[in-house]
């Protein structure tokens, strides 16, 4: 796709260092913060998420946790690998050594904490050596894990109103790909925009909120296999919505594909900028790999696009991302 006119192809330093400067939200919340956008995810939103649940039904925005996913070993990522420790053969032969007859199984997961759907800690991307809240990226992730932002400081958190935007439906419906966006295409604030217009006012999108974009890449990916789901060329985020992404006040953002942001990147070289303005700048969350497709036929038949959504991610200590099954309710 091509580059937003107001951007340079062949400068990602200068753009990266603007929209970082515009949007920081260092010292907001004070010297000591953890949280970055989770602070406007408040008590009052949180009420305001549970009175969205009118029919009582629940959507788990989760992909699978095992060895059939997209993860092909970039940097050492993997997919889940699940071992039993005791089986029910073992119960069968009495090899356990229970008395009375009972029996049991137990099992064992070894994956890496972002290989499926996961939240990004502010402890996942850096800018210049820097963390969130301008500290130095040393002094926060060491061999002994992410000693201040830890995924863990976020476990209770992640719960309110949550928004989806189908932009895949939308703006899809309007270029001719029936749902989903194509590799490459860049999500502009413009796109956003005209898909809230178009759902309607159950698809505002505001301060507190935990918005979920859809681009119908995780459909294809079922559709014709994993491919190069994972890492390869996406339709995802513009780099231009960074501004939106502060200004709208947004506690976090999930999508359904690998990267949230478009991919290819929209500059000659470049890796992950959005990320890089995103994480250590804005403090914004953001999930990844999420499924939003039984619930984005659920939101286009009733048209009610926001919810309660819980979504904590599970709190291992230190980490800088980690798993998440999230239930949307409505």
């Amino acid at each position: 796709m091509p580059l937003p006119a107001e951007l340079d192809r062949t400068d990602p330093e200068a753009a990266i260092a603007l929209a970082a400067g515009r949007n920081s939200n260092w010292g907001r919340w004070g010297a000591d913060d953890v949280l970055g956008t989770l602070n406007f995810l408040t008590e009052d939103k949180r009420v305001e998420g549970a009175a969205l649940v009118r029919r009582g039904v629940s959507f788990s925005l989760a992909q699978s946790f095992d060895m059939d996913g997209p993860q092909k070993g970039w940097r050492r990522r993997t997919n889940p690998v699940h071992t039993m420790l005791d089986t029910g053969t073992d119960a069968e032969r009495g090899v356990q050594g229970f008395p009375h007859g009972i029996g049991g199984a137990d099992d064992v997961i070894s994956m890496p904490l972002q290989a499926s759907t996961q939240w990004d800690g502010l402890g996942h991307i850096f800018d210049h050596g820097n963390a969130w809240n301008g500290r130095r990226a040393g002094d926060v992730v060491t061999s002994d894990g992410d000693k201040v932002t830890g995924i863990q400081t976020a476990a209770a958190h992640i719960a309110g109103r949550g928004v989806l935007l189908d932009v895949g439906r939308v703006i899809g419906h309007s270029i001719g790909t029936d749902g989903e966006l194509p590799d490459g295409f860049a999500i502009t604030t413009e796109h956003l925009q005209a898909t809230i217009a178009a759902q309607g006012e159950s698809a505002r999108v505001g301060r507190g909120d935990l918005l979920c974009v859809r681009t119908g890449r995780l459909a294809r990916a079922r559709r014709e296999g994993w491919g190069d789901y994972a890492g390869g060329d996406s339709p995802g985020l513009s780099f231009t919505t960074a501004d939106w992404l502060h200004d709208t006040e947004i506690a976090g953002i999930a999508t359904d594909t690998w990267g949230f942001e478009v991919r290819p990147n929209e500059f000659d070289v470049a890796f992950q900028p959005l990320h890089q303005v995103c994480i250590p700048n804005i403090g914004l969350f953001l999930g990844e790999m999420w499924d939003l497709d039984a619930l984005a036929a659920d939101c286009a038949t009733d048209g009610q696009w926001d919810f309660f959504l819980t979504a904590a991610p599970l709190p291992v200590t230190g980490a800088v991302g980690a798993p998440v099954n999230p239930i949307a309710v409505k």
